[in-house]
């Protein structure tokens, strides 16, 4: 095999050394490689043709991945072009890229990043290009040579590690039909050779020793996401087929996949496919320095985002609608929202979400509200107050009608809808959300995914969509029976791992809080697993530009002190920086925003745990410290707190307990 040295360098007369050692071109059927580098020189690709095309990543002297088997097999009218087979053709091109880059709503507004990029020719009408930068490595296929329409059979993807590394995979909660989910899953955690034999969703972790990967896309469009299979030390892809049949559950008009095709995609002519992520780090506490889905994905396609509003809402479903101490019937009608609205203008928050219930669901159709409910005369009364409407759907139910839908509520003043129940990530469902963020963006609605694939990216392309669930939120404790799930571990594992790729909307703010002895699953005055601090830390440790106060408003008023805190904190910060933390231990979270100030968010799992928290990255001068900690008795009463305010500067250092399953908060402004 000849070797071909293509350690990329922003030093011309480095390029060009490489590019002279082509000067004899293999012939198609000789074998090739690259050797393929970071902009630091630590993580190095090197990549080959031999036995079928294939890639390994080093970092520094370790190696990560043997062997990454990468491939497609794609079928055009008269023949079959299976990828993993091609020969690296020609003289790969490379260079170094610098970008600044604009990140409205994103964990940090703005940043530069750096990377070098190398676009690999195959003998097969395919290039295979990669980017490598100083946090991970990313690799895609593009078609450059077939016409018309063709179909992909299958991807390719086999991710061989170097040793039996332990993982952290979310797994299919539909071992029936395990493509068809909500992605909300805990994570089990176990050595690769051990763990389940069932499908896992997107993002996984691997812990390498030396270092953490962590294995995402970016860019899906037009595709099918990735899942993920345990195949002894490696990841094997595995992706939904193309849908051909669907039909409808009746009792909310949700599309599922009855049938499928032989294939995973139709496409036309040449494209771009999505990028397939290793972010790698060395930290815990650097996982979430990683912007790669952010920075791979296609940049804003709708213009202007001054209309964007990010904000907090109050909540109607997980407190089940559950007031007291009115003169009225709660429940889905005017009166009950009316009531959410004063809430949310009293404390100012921006929105009020009705969810499931202000139109028939078994019936599909937006365009009509139950009786109880009338939505001109809500509008009006929460403009009044300053407060602005969010309306839950399904997400085909608005799809098939969204002309109508978009120009009605828009025309109305509504500010956006939560859009629920995708549960697939196949080709027609992944194109469906697409369709639905750009005719949005149209009517300037705002959006919030639920039942969906964790982002990809699509939130740069698209910014109207301000939030995601994909994670196994706090909607999960109405019916978890104690000893089933631990929260307050999920809740220090997720933020590593499914915080990198972007927002996160766990509907935080439950104020019954619980000890692990006390909780018990109730549907219509739920608890929460841990600390009231836990809580309140959520608002500052999640990305979340639209975010839930996901309790009641009496409760919310009975607990004044804490309401104030969550609801004066940014709903958009400048920045994010995890300062300490062990991922499945604790996790301590720095923000910043516009005006100078900081924000300091904590959570442990049930282990108590004390901490001293360091304030010398702030500037210098004088700041006031509003501190949210575990009040003396929370281990036993977990709703038990402390709020006291001091002076502090870049010289003090603040000495913390967290309670089991507790948490902390803290404001620092000038």
């Amino acid at each position: 095999m000849k070797r071909i040295v293509l350690t990329t360098s922003i030093l011309f007369t480095s390029l060009a050394f490489c590019l002279s050692s082509y000067a004899n071109i293999p012939t198609e059927n000789e074998s090739k490689g690259a050797t393929l580098a970071s902009p630091n020189k630590q993580i190095r690709v090197e990549l080959s043709d031999v036995n079928g095309l294939a890639f390994s990543v080093t970092d520094g002297t370790n190696m990560l991945i043997t062997e990454a088997k990468v491939g497609m097999l794609i079928q055009t009218d008269g023949a079959t072009t299976d990828v993993s087979k091609a020969k690296i053709a020609g003289n790969p091109s490379t260079k170094t890229i610098k970008e600044d880059i604009t990140a409205p709503l994103y964990r940090q507004t703005k940043y530069v990043t750096t990377y070098n990029q190398a676009i690999v020719k195959l003998n097969c009408g395919v290039n295979l290009e990669f980017k490598l930068f100083d946090e991970g490595v990313a690799y895609r296929f593009v078609t450059t040579g077939i016409k018309g329409n063709y179909k992909i059979i299958d991807e390719q993807a086999d991710i061989h590690f170097a040793s039996d590394f332990n993982s952290y995979l979310p797994f299919t909660t539909n071992p029936r039909k395990p493509e068809a989910m909500a992605f909300q899953a805990t994570y089990n955690v176990a050595p690769l050779t051990r763990q389940k034999d069932l499908l896992a969703f997107l993002p996984a972790a691997i812990d390498c020793q030396s270092a953490k990967i962590t294995l995402m896309e970016s860019d899906l469009e037009a595709y099918p996401g990735m899942f993920v299979k345990v195949s002894g030390q490696s990841l094997k892809a595995q992706f939904a087929k193309y849908p051909k049949t669907t039909e409808f559950y009746q009792w909310r008009k949700q599309q599922y996949v009855t049938s499928t095709e032989d294939y995973i995609a139709q496409c036309t002519s040449n494209r771009t496919f999505p990028w397939r992520i290793l972010a790698i780090s060395h930290k815990d506490t650097e996982m979430l320095d990683n912007n790669m889905v952010y920075s791979l994905a296609t940049p804003n396609r709708i213009g202007d985002t001054s209309w964007i509003r990010p904000g907090k809402v109050a909540w109607d479903w997980w407190n089940d609608w559950a007031i007291s101490g009115v003169d009225f019937k709660t429940g889905i009608n005017n009166a009950t929202y009316k009531h959410y609205i004063d809430f949310a203008s009293k404390y100012g928050l921006e929105y009020v979400i009705l969810d499931e219930g202000w139109y028939l669901p078994s019936s599909g159709d937006l365009l009509t509200t139950i009786p109880e409910i009338n939505l001109p005369l809500l509008v009006e009364y929460a403009k009044t107050k300053n407060v602005k409407l969010i309306l839950w759907c399904v997400f085909n139910c608005l799809d098939e009608n969204i002309d109508a839908i978009c120009e009605k509520y828009a025309q109305m003043g509504i500010a956006g809808f939560k859009v629920d129940f995708l549960d697939r990530n196949d080709q027609t469902g992944v194109e469906m959300i697409y369709r639905i963020a750009e005719k949005c963006a149209k009517h300037h609605l705002l959006l919030d995914y639920h039942g969906i694939y964790a982002p990809t990216g699509i939130n740069r392309t698209y910014p109207n969509i301000i939030n995601f669930e994909a994670v196994f939120g706090m909607e999960e404790t109405k019916w978890t029976k104690n000893g089933e799930q631990d929260m307050p571990l999920y809740d220090v594992t997720f933020p590593y791992i499914r915080l990198q790729c972007g927002y996160t909307d766990f509907t935080p703010g439950g104020f019954r809080n619980a000890t692990s002895k006390d909780f018990q699953p109730v549907n219509n005055n739920p608890m929460t697993m841990g600390t009231r601090c836990h809580q309140m830390a959520h608002y500052i440790v999640h990305e979340s530009p639209l975010t839930m106060l996901a309790d009641n408003p009496t409760i919310y008023e009975r607990e004044a002190e804490c309401t104030r805190f969550i609801a004066t904190l940014p709903s958009i910060y400048e920045s994010l920086r995890v300062i300490d933390g062990k991922m499945g231990q604790y996790i301590v979270t720095l923000r910043t925003d516009s005006k100078g100030n900081y924000y300091v968010g904590g959570e442990t799992n049930w282990d108590a745990r004390d901490i001293t928290l360091d304030l010398s990255f702030l500037p210098s001068g004088t700041f006031t410290a509003q501190i949210a900690t575990d009040g003396i008795n929370a281990d036993h009463v977990a709703t038990d707190y402390r709020i006291e305010t001091r002076s502090v500067n870049n010289t003090t250092r603040i000495p913390i307990h967290m309670a089991s399953g507790g948490g902390f908060a803290i404001k620092l402004t000038k």
